[in-house]
C-alpha cells in the first residue's frame, strides 16, 4: 500500500509508524511548509515529497490519504481525497455542523472508499484497559476535557466552541456503551472575553453537559473547557457499573484507580469499596511487531493503533472502527450540546446517522 500523510506538525510522528507497517511499502509526505518538508524528508528518506493535497491526490499510486491538516480544512479536503478515488483518515473533527457531517458520510458511501476518523481517545492505553474490565451494567460515564489556548495556538480556533472539539471526551463513553447519544441538555459556564472571541454563536469558555444514550440507562456527563477555566490540561474519562468503575485521575499523569464493589453485609450500614490505583499496560499484542516501538507514543500510545486500523480496514475490504457513521454520530453530539447551551440548557435531540 502507498500511503501519504498530508501536515506534517502532529502529522509528523505518524510518518515512522506508516513506514514500518509491514502492509505499507511507500510512504509520501506532504506539507506547504518547505522547510519542515526538508527536515521531515531528510529524517525518513520517504517515497516522494510534495507541498500541496491537490499533488498528492494526482499520484495515481496513492492508494490512502492521511489528513492532519488544519481543522478547517477537513471537510474540504476529506471531499477532495474521496473524489480522487482514494481512501481516507482525518484527525477530528468530521465536521462542524450536521450538514458537514451528512455531506461526509453521502461522499463516503458515493466513493466506495473508507474513511475513518482518527480519535486517539479510543486508543489509549486508558480506554483499552478499561474497556477490558467487567464493570457491570453502567449506571454512570463522566469524562473531562480541560486545555487552555490563551497561548500561540492559531487565531482559528478562538471560533471554536467547546463542544464542537469534544470527541476527544465523549468518543470512549459512547464506545464504552456501543451506542449514540439520543439527546443532551447543556449549560455554557462563564462568559468568554470580548478580546478573546466576539461571536454571539461562541460566547462560553467551557460548556458542560448531561447526554442520554440510546437504548441504554445510564447518563454521561461532559465537562468541556477551551479557556478562563483554571485546570491543568487534562483529557479524562470515568465509568461507574453496579461491580466496578473506572476513574480517570484530576491529573494528566497519574494512575487511575478502579473502584470494586465489596459483598453487602447486614452488620454495617454501607456496602464497602475497594479502591486501587492501576497502571494500564501499553499494548502491543494488539499490533504487528513491526510497530510495537512505536506503543509508548503520544496520545496514550494510540498513534500505532490507529494507523494500524486504518491500513487493515482497506486491505481486509471492511470499515474501520470509527468509521464514517461512527464518526458523525460522535461529533453530532458535540455540535448538538453547543446549540442546547445556546437555547439554555434546552433538550436537544441529536440525528442519528
Amino acid at each position: 500500500m502507498h500511503v501519504a500523510v498530508v501536515g506534517l506538525g502532529f502529522g509528523e510522528c505518524f510518518v515512522p509508524i506508516y513506514q514500518a507497517h509491514p502492509d505499507v511499502d511507500r510512504v509520501t509526505i506532504c506539507d506547504p511548509d518547505p522547510q519542515v518538508l526538508g527536515r521531515i524528508g531528510a529524517q525518513y528518506a520517504p517515497f516522494a515529497a510534495r507541498q500541496s493535497l491537490a499533488e498528492v491526490l494526482e499520484d495515481v499510486s496513492v492508494d490512502a490519504v492521511h489528513l492532519l491538516t488544519p481543522l478547517p480544512f477537513h471537510v474540504q479536503h476529506t471531499l477532495a481525497v474521496l473524489a480522487a478515488g482514494k481512501h481516507c483518515a482525518c484527525a477530528v473533527t468530521m465536521g462542524s455542523t450536521i450538514e458537514e457531517l451528512q455531506t461526509v458520510v453521502d461522499a463516503v458511501t458515493a466513493s466506495g472508499r473508507n474513511y475513518m476518523m482518527m480519535e486517539t481517545a479510543v486508543y489509549t492505553r486508558e480506554f483499552l484497559f478499561a474497556q477490558s474490565l467487567d464493570l457491570g451494567e453502567i449506571t454512570f460515564l463522566r469524562a473531562d476535557y480541560f486545555q487552555d489556548l490563551e497561548a500561540t495556538y492559531p487565531a482559528y480556533w478562538r471560533q471554536v466552541p467547546p463542544m464542537h472539539y469534544a470527541t476527544h471526551a465523549i468518543a470512549p463513553l459512547l464506545a464504552l456503551t456501543n451506542t449514540r447519544v439520543e439527546s443532551v441538555a447543556c449549560i455554557g459556564g462563564g462568559r468568554l472575553r470580548k478580546d478573546i472571541c466576539d461571536d454571539p454563536r461562541n460566547p462560553f469558555p467551557m460548556q458542560s453537559g448531561l447526554f442520554t444514550l440510546e437504548g441504554h440507562a445510564a447518563v454521561a456527563q461532559v465537562n468541556r473547557a477551551w479557556y478562563q477555566t483554571a485546570h491543568s490540561y487534562v483529557e479524562s474519562f470515568s465509568a461507574y457499573g453496579e461491580k466496578m468503575g473506572f476513574e480517570w485521575t484530576q491529573l494528566e499523569h497519574e494512575s487511575p484507580v478502579v473502584f470494586e464493589l465489596e459483598p453487602v453485609q447486614t452488620e454495617v450500614r454501607w456496602r464497602g469499596c475497594r479502591a486501587t490505583r492501576v497502571e494500564p499496560p501499553l499494548r502491543p499484542d494488539l499490533l504487528p511487531a513491526e510497530l510495537a516501538p512505536f506503543v509508548d507514543g503520544g496520545h496514550g500510545g494510540s498513534h500505532p493503533h490507529l494507523a494500524h486500523e486504518f491500513v487493515r480496514s482497506i486491505v481486509e475490504g471492511r470499515k474501520p472502527r470509527i468509521d464514517e457513521v461512527t464518526a458523525a454520530n460522535w461529533c453530532a453530539a458535540g455540535i448538538c450540546a453547543h446549540e442546547s447551551s445556546l437555547l439554555g440548557g434546552a433538550l436537544v435531540p441529536v440525528p442519528k446517522f
